[in-house]
């Protein structure tokens, strides 16, 4: 990506996010979004233990008291704590996953929309392959393959994004590769690459930005049925979705332990949406 384009691109994106001071909706949702950012940041400060740590002691009565606010899970670790570094390693993996999977699925798009041919027929067809598969059973493919590891995870929902993200791009690309401004660049000789990165990838930015917003919903709510499933980041480390398993065996009985991690998925996801709701009808109005 050129320097120009990816300055256009930041500022599109610096706009959205100033516009939605006139959406409360936006504004629900990127304070949802704002305070799960801080919890992470902050995670060593915040935390009263060690996330790792076994209190043996709290295991007679896993539940919130005073040295415990949220309770323990059922080997006896703080909640709290391990609630804020799931927090910390969710916010990390969610928007690498999604920028890597936008990294790949828009050169895919650009090149299939752009090029045509022979191009986009053998790229939409191996997109066709990856959609074909139910989205689970790829993540379980490469995980089980790779082992759980963060890097892993990553690279899974990227493998499984990038595709779709292709399809909306070049469908975009279609439409914007005979505009009037694209036809000036060709005969000015410009390269296609050049065509593709700079005049017609910046023109996709709005529909792109409301994408990702959702996308990080998305990938948020995948990374937690991984954790679920024991497939995302190795069982010692803290991550919601690995919460909600843990306490599956005592959730009768204690349902805070896994009411509280779904809690916290369930608000992330919601302020994606909220913001891609409002820039999706700030755009519409501007």
């Amino acid at each position: 990506m050129s320097a120009a384009s990816a300055l256009v691109l930041f500022h599109a994106v610096a706009r959205s996010l100033l516009l939605l001071r006139y959406s409360p909706v936006g504004l629900l949702g990127a304070g949802l979004v704002a305070f799960w950012v801080i919890i992470a940041l902050f995670a060593p400060l915040i935390t009263p233990y060690d996330p790792l740590a076994n209190d043996y002691a709290a295991l007679a009565d896993p539940g919130p008291s005073a040295a415990h606010w949220l309770g323990t899970d059922n080997l006896g670790r703080d909640l709290l704590s391990r609630l804020v570094w799931g927090a910390r390693s969710l916010l990390a993996i969610v928007p690498l996953a999604v920028a890597i999977a936008y990294l790949v699925g828009c050169l895919m798009g650009l090149a299939a929309g752009y090029l045509g041919g022979w191009v986009d027929a053998l790229l939409m067809r191996v997109s066709d392959i990856i959609l074909a598969f139910p989205v689970i059973i790829l993540y379980m493919i490469v995980l089980a393959h790779f082992g759980p590891s963060a890097i892993n995870v990553v690279l899974a929902v990227a493998f499984t994004a990038a595709p779709q993200i292709a399809r909306i791009v070049r469908g975009l690309t279609l439409d914007l590769r005979n505009r009037d401004y694209v036809a000036a660049a060709r005969l000015r000789g410009e390269r296609p690459l050049y065509i593709m990165v700079a005049e017609i990838l910046p023109n996709t930015r709005g529909p792109l930005i409301v994408d990702s917003c959702l996308r990080l919903g998305y990938s948020t709510i995948a990374i937690g049925v991984l954790g679920f499933l024991g497939l995302g980041l190795p069982p010692s480390d803290p991550n919601w979705g690995g919460m909600v398993k843990d306490s599956y065996a005592l959730i009768s009985v204690y349902p805070h332990m896994a009411l509280i991690p779904c809690a916290a998925i369930t608000s992330l996801v919601v302020g994606f949406n909220l913001l891609a709701d409002a820039i999706r009808e700030l755009g519409q109005n501007d």
